[in-house]
């Protein structure tokens, strides 16, 4: 939008790919982005906050807040921050949580700031906002350029005046941006994550009651998201959630209402069965070989958490492909684009292919975890005749259970 921004990470190697236009992580269209902004010199990349303080208007701290041993969000790195922005700065400058924080994240970092100011004795104004981010992983460039909304936390109006200039070249033909107190922007973020794993497990908790009474899942699915109070989206039953957000900010949820002395009931569930519908498709690998898979090869299909992005943080595949390996089998696996980040995880302990169909000789089964486009036609005649036993278990239900058969394929997915 014509912005001028500065990238800071204290990580030199980080900041060094990035110069040479080496994205770290993968998604869709961010390296063209990257590269176009770079090269204009809208876009720069720098270890040093300190020398770029003088220069800007807003400073977003988007900087990791990892769960503690007790789940707990751990806000060390958000602090930091904070101090050094308040050693150094010499101007007003509007400071913008973009982490995913718990409740009253904003005033401690107003305070490490001007405790820092004191220490200077000095009396340079400053304010403090939290604006938390609803990218989805895979469409984050989508999700950030036309956003269904924008929330913002506040408490001064020279602030919001400065975020509504942000934002607004965002917003053009709907006006979307949502301004509210801190503590309301920074519950809304863990609130819509919390929702959204809600559903997920939900769905899931029904699909595992659909296959023991009989019924078809995905039928259910369509007859309660047609209802205009539910939508269809996040009914997908799966093997579990994962990914950096959900788990962790469930988890920072829970343990934010332990701290007031009250229990979040209806999470501790959701967290119960995500953790458990992750052992869905290692269970039903187990009925196939009546319990005993020494000596089985299974061929995976996906190991990112979800389509479209590298990463493999709680990824179902982890806990699967550890439950095969403990249980004496071999695991032969591939993926689009989280093969390198598989292999820095997991080492030797699986084998890797090249491709989808360089994972299925002599395989016992085909475990699909990732519903990744390239997997959703395969031919099915290749499959059958390199495979050792035709056995396939969907994980994500994208498959034809009539069209498999008709090909001599064992089937099973989840909840039918």
């Amino acid at each position: 939008m014509g912005v001028n921004v500065t990238c800071v990470d204290v990580a030199e190697d980080k900041i060094n790919k990035l110069k040479q236009g080496i994205i770290p992580i993968y998604e869709p269209g961010l390296e063209k982005l990257v590269h176009k902004n770079y090269e204009n010199g809208r876009l720069k990349f720098t270890t040093d906050l300190v020398s770029c303080l003088d220069d800007v208007e807003v400073v977003f701290s988007a900087v990791g807040t990892p769960p503690d041993e007790d789940g707990s969000a751990d806000l060390k790195y958000v602090l930091e921050v904070a101090r050094t922005i308040g050693k150094h700065i010499n101007k007003y400058v509007l400071v913008v949580t973009k982490s995913t924080v718990p409740v009253g994240t904003a005033q401690k970092v107003k305070a490490a700031i001007q405790e820092e100011l004191d220490k200077r004795g000095v009396n340079i104004e400053f304010d403090v906002a939290s604006n938390p981010e609803f990218l989805k992983e895979g469409d984050a460039i989508s999700d950030f350029m036309k956003p269904d909304r924008v929330v913002v936390g506040v408490e001064s109006d020279r602030a919001k005046r400065l975020m509504e200039r942000l934002y607004k070249p965002f917003m053009m033909n709907n006006y979307r941006l949502i301004f509210t107190d801190i503590p309301s922007a920074e519950m809304i973020k863990y609130a819509a994550n919390s929702m959204l794993a809600t559903r997920i497990s939900f769905m899931n908790d029904i699909a595992n009651l659909c296959e023991l009474v009989g019924v078809d899942v995905n039928m259910v699915r369509k007859g309660i998201g047609s209802d205009t109070r539910i939508g269809g989206k996040f009914l997908y039953p799966g093997c579990g959630y994962g990914g950096s957000c959900f788990p962790k900010d469930v988890k920072a949820l829970i343990k934010t209402a332990e701290t007031k002395g009250y229990e979040m009931k209806v999470l501790k569930a959701v967290e119960e069965v995500n953790e458990l519908q992750k052992s869905v498709l290692f269970n039903k690998l187990l009925k196939y070989f009546d319990g005993d898979l020494r000596g089985r090869t299974i061929a995976i299909w996906g190991l990112s958490f979800k389509p479209e992005t590298d990463d493999m943080r709680k990824a179902p595949s982890l806990v699967i492909i550890d439950k095969i390996v403990q249980a004496g089998g071999k695991v032969k696996a591939y993926d689009p684009v989280a093969m390198e980040e598989a292999k820095r995880i997991l080492g030797d302990r699986i084998a890797y292919a090249n491709d989808m169909y360089d994972a299925l000789p002599d395989a016992d089964a085909l475990l699909l975890i990732t519903e990744w486009k390239e997997f959703r036609l395969p031919s099915w005649g290749i499959i059958t005749k390199v495979m050792r036993q035709p056995i396939l278990i969907d994980g994500r239900n994208i498959y034809d259970k009539k069209e498999l058969e008709e090909f001599g394929l064992i089937y099973s997915c989840i909840g039918k």
